[in-house]
This record gives structure tokens, sequence and C-alpha cells, in this order.
């Protein structure tokens, strides 16, 4: 069992920064991939970015390219994701997810077995 806990949301005018960390406990934390998602109102959960249980192996969704940034920190067994450049459309609830099941997609959020609670991030314009 793997316990998430997401930290670092907040309000932010449009062209700021936030750095949303996730904390995890439990099973070892250095052995998968992990991945943040959001979801905004009325959509469906999205990946945001993902990285391999070394911190070299990284994509990004299209959207978020050259202004998010993801990586963890194995021996403190945390994620982060650095977002700079915000735009309105960023607001969400993120999500990080960790238990990616064997031979599953990285995007696709039923392959992930873990998930913390979420921490709003609003971006005004």
């Amino acid at each position: 069992q793997v316990q998430l806990v997401e930290s670092g949301g907040g309000l932010v005018q449009a062209g700021g920064s936030l750095k949303l960390s996730c904390a995890a406990s439990g099973r070892t934390f250095s052995s998968g991939t992990m991945a943040w998602f959001r979801q905004a109102p009325e959509k469906e959960r999205e990946v945001v970015a993902s990285i391999g249980w070394s911190g070299g192996d990284t994509d990004y969704a299209d959207s978020v390219k050259g202004r998010f940034t993801i990586s963890r920190d194995n021996a403190k067994n945390t994620m982060y994701l650095q977002m700079n450049s915000l735009k309105p459309e960023d607001t969400a609830v993120y999500y990080c997810a960790a238990g990616l099941r064997a031979y599953g997609s990285r995007l696709l959020p039923y392959n992930y077995a873990y998930w913390g609670q979420g921490t709003q991030v609003t971006v005004s314009s």
C-alpha cells in the first residue's frame, strides 16, 4: 500500500508559478513510474506529466510542455511539479498517482493504483 499526499496548490495570477509536491509513504517509493494528473470541473481527468523511477524518463502533455517540469527525489520519497507561466486554463485539481500496472499506459488514469487527495490550483486572469 502507498499513501500519497499532495501540497503546494493555491491561487496565483496568470504568468505566475507554483510548485506542487507529492509525499509518498508505504511501499518502496522508488520502484515505479509516477504521474501528475489534473481535473477541471466537468472535464475528464487528464495526464499532465509522468516520470520513470530513475527520474530520467519524463513525458508531458502538449499543453504544458516548456512550462511545467516534473521531478522526483527518491531519497525524500517525494515527487514535484514545477509550474511556470501559468494560464487560467491550468485551473484544476491536481492529483499525484503511483502504482502503474505492468504494461499499462502511463497516460491513462485507470492504470494507476494509488492516488492522492488532490490539491486545487486556481489561476486568475
